[in-house]
């Protein structure tokens, strides 16, 4: 059933500006967007938006959901429950499911069982690896989100593109859809878990993370990666940079819709610093690491300069179990999906950056970087994806109100000065001051799948 919304004395956060409008929304889409609108007998709803924030629908362009086949941690309508109540209406997905994310036949049944169990709109990377990339090249794959070799790492060693120049130039030779890749150089690694693993055994204390995924690790990497772009004029695109020397290869002088490469900072190193290994150990063990207070100042300064593009979560959830195993057992990744947008609105509030930069890197860039249509911006005509938020009702974040599927969050006992209030996806209001709809809502990113 299709509803008619009036969301009115709205402050509007979009397209550089801030501004007060009634937004008028009829089935899918916002039909119209100006102050006072006189639609009040054409709503079946009506929602009072005063002194509250409209953004446009977050879209998060780095999760990792889990299923198919690690669903004990996660699956699509678990973690897009949570992605709603944190003001998410859409995300792209990384092939490191069971089966990875190799075939079409793989993609297109996480596309059926999005369709099923989705309450945000979805799409999903080919997963890229030197046993699939012949196949690959000789794919038209002009139609999908990009490919990428992001967690495929987990299934064997060798797995990444940036580690192995050959199987990456031949790559970027011939596809022209986004290759998005994850950035590490395996061999520097590989020394410095020697050195530890010597020291410690198997208990390296969490703390030289960092230290063993190194800077060096991550720039040499990079580097080559970003050369060999441009040696072909490849589309790149550089995953969850971690480091303040990084952000150095990347360009501001010209639009994102005009860049060929480009990167993101996931929250968590926005957020987290080497200081916070102490307190929190393996619960913040990332790939890449977490770094230090310098590369945290260097990327959110790269990210207002334009040097970086998005902001994405990287969200990847496991048990509690997984993650206080001994180090070099103790797997990477935490869930985030929730509270990325919190924090951001946090790093608001301390002056760090203003509202509208928030919606340009997590509404507006993604939709421009990965061309996907109707979305990412508050226009008349386009899908009616929104976030309000109110930046006046703090919050703790406890297990009671965390919503992942494994139960636990590396910012439990947090509290957040801001909250969102109200998430619509579609038309559709799907979470409501902590109550759901829970009917599947999503849909397919226009333009950007397989069927």
């Amino acid at each position: 059933m299709k509803q008619s919304i009036l969301i009115k004395n709205a402050t509007v956060v979009n397209e550089g500006q801030i501004f007060e409008a009634d937004v008028f929304i009829h089935n899918e889409f916002i039909e119209a967007i100006r102050p006072q609108l006189d639609v009040t007998k054409k709503a079946s709803l009506i929602i009072d938006a005063g002194g509250k924030y409209l953004f446009p629908g977050v879209i998060d362009a780095h999760v990792h959901f889990r299923e198919p086949g690690l669903t004990h941690k996660g699956d699509l309508h678990s973690e897009t429950k949570a992605a709603i109540a944190g003001g998410i209406t859409s995300f792209i997905d990384m092939p490191n499911t069971l089966p990875n994310v190799l075939t079409t036949a793989v993609l297109n049944d996480k596309f059926r069982i999005a369709s099923q169990k989705s309450l945000a709109n979805y799409a999903f990377f080919l997963g890229i690896n030197s046993c699939n990339i012949d196949e690959v090249i000789k794919m038209d794959i002009s139609n999908l989100i990009g490919v990428s070799d992001d967690g495929l790492y987990f299934t064997k060693k060798g797995n990444l593109l940036a580690d192995n120049p050959e199987t990456m130039e031949k790559l970027f030779a011939i596809c022209k859809s986004i290759i998005a890749i994850h950035s590490e150089n395996e061999q520097i690694i590989e020394e410095n878990e020697t050195i530890y693993r010597t020291k410690y055994g198997e208990n390296v204390p969490a703390e030289f993370h960092p230290v063993i995924r190194s800077e060096e690790a991550c720039y040499q990497s990079t580097r080559r990666a970003v050369e060999l772009a441009k040696k072909h004029q490849a589309r790149l695109h550089i995953l969850h940079l971690s480091t303040e020397a990084e952000t150095h290869l990347f360009r501001n002088d010209l639009p994102l819709k005009n860049k060929t490469i480009t990167t993101e900072v996931s929250i968590h190193h926005l957020w987290f610093s080497d200081k916070d290994y102490q307190r929190l150990g393996n619960l913040i063990k990332w790939n890449p690491a977490i770094k230090t207070e310098k590369d945290r100042a260097g990327l959110l300064k790269a990210l207002l300069d334009d040097r970086i593009d998005i902001i994405t979560s990287d969200h990847a959830p496991h048990t509690l179990d997984e993650k206080q195993m001994p180090y070099f057992r103790s797997v990477p990744g935490a869930p985030m999906v929730q509270h990325s947008l919190n924090i951001m609105l946090e790093l608001y509030r301390e002056g760090h950056i203003s509202l509208e930069k928030i919606a340009e890197k997590m509404c507006h860039n993604p939709a421009i970087l990965y061309s996907i249509q109707k979305r990412g911006f508050i226009r008349e005509g386009y899908f009616a994806d929104l976030t309000l938020v109110d930046l006046h009702v703090p919050w703790t974040v406890t297990k009671e109100n965390i919503l992942y599927k494994c139960g636990w969050s590396p910012l439990e006992g947090m509290q957040f000065k801001a909250q969102v209030t109200h998430t619509f996806v579609n038309g559709f209001l799907v979470y409501d001051q902590g109550q759901f709809d829970e009917t599947p809502r999503g849909l397919p990113l226009s333009g950007r799948n397989i069927f």
